[in-house]
């Protein structure tokens, strides 16, 4: 399947691979790549894109989404992300709007391949990192969840002053336990067309991720 992950995650992650939990997911998910007439998303390259973008030790912002895009050609194994010249996807849109606004921006960004943030120390982790083509959280249940809840969790106790950015009561559950002393907690609804005019638009989760940063003597996002 040429599934790789980065080097600093492979160490920081290690007691997993071993875990029943891990080796049953495994399994699962090497069956349902190779069953061909039914594609799987994101490319079985990048399922660990995220991590590959983001070295542990390069982590500033954690954005949490749900499931990869089901849509043939969408899924980059970044959350919220598609590949450069892919139409951008209704909840990406509303997120480069409150980008735009947040930020005082005279246009809002146009490429949807967000690999340029993730390469600046923003993890876009889906909770669950594959799904079976048109049929949404079709992998959810499986062990990605217990996988994601321990990467999670590593962050929240092996590094100091990340940002963690929360879209949606999904997301805001996920991450109920991350120490609110330690680091920065920015939930907001999230950026569907269902629920973005609830609240998240206006949220500033941009710039106040910046600002936190900046307050911790780290390097802000260019978030264009």
């Amino acid at each position: 399947m040429n599934v790789k992950i980065d080097d600093t995650w492979r160490e920081e992650l290690a007691a997993e691979w071993v875990k029943p939990y891990f080796v049953t997911l495994t399994d699962f998910v090497r069956q349902q790549y190779s069953d061909r007439a039914h594609p799987v998303y994101p490319p079985a390259s990048k399922i660990f894109a995220a991590f590959d973008e983001c070295p542990f030790d390069k982590v500033k912002v954690v954005i949490l989404g749900q499931d990869p895009y089901h849509g043939p050609g969408q899924a980059n194994g970044l959350c919220f992300s598609v590949g450069a010249g892919v139409p951008l996807p209704p909840s990406l849109i509303n997120i480069f709007k409150e980008v735009q606004d947040d930020l005082g921006l005279d246009d809002c960004p146009v490429d949807g391949d967000l690999s340029r943030w993730a390469r600046q120390g923003v993890l876009l982790l889906n909770s669950t990192l594959t799904v079976k083509a048109h049929q949404a959280g079709s992998h959810q249940g499986r062990g990605w969840e217990t996988f994601t809840d321990e990467v999670i969790m590593r962050l929240n106790n092996d590094r100091d002053n990340l940002v963690f950015i929360l879209w949606g009561s999904y997301a805001i559950k996920k991450g109920a336990f991350i120490d609110r002393n330690r680091h920065c907690v920015l939930t907001s609804p999230h950026p569907s067309p269902l629920s973005a005019y609830r609240g998240f638009f206006g949220s500033k989760p941009f710039s106040r991720a910046n600002k936190y940063l900046i307050e911790h003597n780290e390097t802000p996002i260019d978030w264009k």
